[in-house]
């Protein structure tokens, strides 16, 4: 199979995942308790206003034509409504939130980069913290240092990310006065301050992420150390780094990288307690908010997002296995 067919073939399996999980998604916000019209309808809520306001919607039409409605609006746009009234959500559109009188994708667009910078920040910091400390324990194997990475993982894997984020907080912001204790400053406006801010949160997401990424590390690379061709590459003579860089190495980053890729496309879709702990206003937040208010554009828009991160994710992560494994 060439590298370009193999790329066709995980573009279309990704599409028609995409295609699946928009499906299933909507459905279920769909069937759920409640008449999204009801909240749209203002008050009073007149028979009248009600009809009107599933007929905006959309969802006086049947399953189906509402799902095909909402797909389309994604590539091509959607217009709610009809006359003077009417209101256009220009493509993509994941639908509008009457109550906040906005398209889901300019709200989206607004809580983003929020999310975008926490999750990416953090993500660095735990891959390359999280197979670093794998790689000393494995080759430390029980030793002092292997003993001590392990006990630091089991730590992290343990901790509840809001209370780690809060002791953070009370230790280094409010004690130390060493960081914000909160609060969001734009990259463009200034990308130190952009930075000084996203410290914290970036040590207590990668905190906890790379404890997994400890232990995953390091039992793949003591059952790569006993594989075959380790034993071979040593008789020829090369050097115990080549050994473990160039030959183990690359074995063991095939399940780190499949992790990874599922982490970050899901964490995009909104560090919900991260983003609440230091009063950033992300799409966790933006989530959690639409779930009180029962704002289920917002609601259904956000876990379509989600779903085609984790999705262009897993796509990502095949196209690595072609880099680190050629035999994929």
């Amino acid at each position: 199979m060439t590298t370009f067919t193999y790329i066709l073939k995980r573009l279309a399996g990704g599409i028609l995942v995409l295609l699946a999980v928009t499906l299933v998604t909507y459905l279920i916000f769909l069937i759920l308790p409640g008449d999204p019209a009801q909240a749209s309808c203002g008050k009073p809520c007149t028979p009248a206003n009600l009809a009107t306001a599933r007929m905006v919607l959309g969802v006086d039409k049947p399953i189906l034509v509402q799902y095909w409605t909402f797909l389309t609006g994604i590539f091509m746009g959607r217009t709610y409504g009809s006359g003077a009234a009417a209101i256009h959500c220009t493509a993509p559109c994941l639908g509008y939130s009457f109550q906040q009188d906005q398209p889901v994708t300019t709200l989206i667009a607004q809580t983003f980069p929020v999310t975008f910078s926490i999750v990416i920040g953090a993500a660095v910091l735990w891959l390359v913290a999280g197979v670093a400390a794998g790689l000393v324990a494995a080759l430390k194997r029980g030793r002092v240092a292997d003993k001590s990475i392990m006990a630091v993982a089991i730590v992290g894997v343990s901790a509840p990310s809001y209370l780690l984020g809060l002791l953070v907080i009370l230790l280094f912001g409010f004690i130390l006065n060493m960081i914000p204790v909160g609060g969001y400053v734009p990259f463009a406006q200034n990308p130190l301050q952009w930075a000084f801010h996203l410290i914290a949160p970036w040590c207590v997401l990668a905190f906890i992420s790379a404890a997994v990424y400890t232990r995953l590390t390091r039992s793949q690379m003591l059952d790569a150390l006993g594989e075959d061709y380790v034993r071979t590459a040593r008789a020829k003579g090369l050097t115990e780094r080549r050994v473990i860089v160039r030959h183990a190495l690359r074995n063991v980053l095939v399940p780190v990288i499949t992790l990874f890729g599922l982490d970050v496309g899901g964490l995009l879709g909104g560090a919900v307690i991260t983003e609440r702990v230091f009063s950033m206003y992300g799409m966790g937040a933006l989530l959690i908010n639409a779930v009180g208010t029962k704002d289920l554009p917002v609601i259904l828009g956000v876990a379509v997002l989600a779903a085609t991160f984790v999705v262009a994710a897993n796509f990502v992560v095949d196209l690595t296995y072609k880099l680190l494994d050629p035999r994929v």
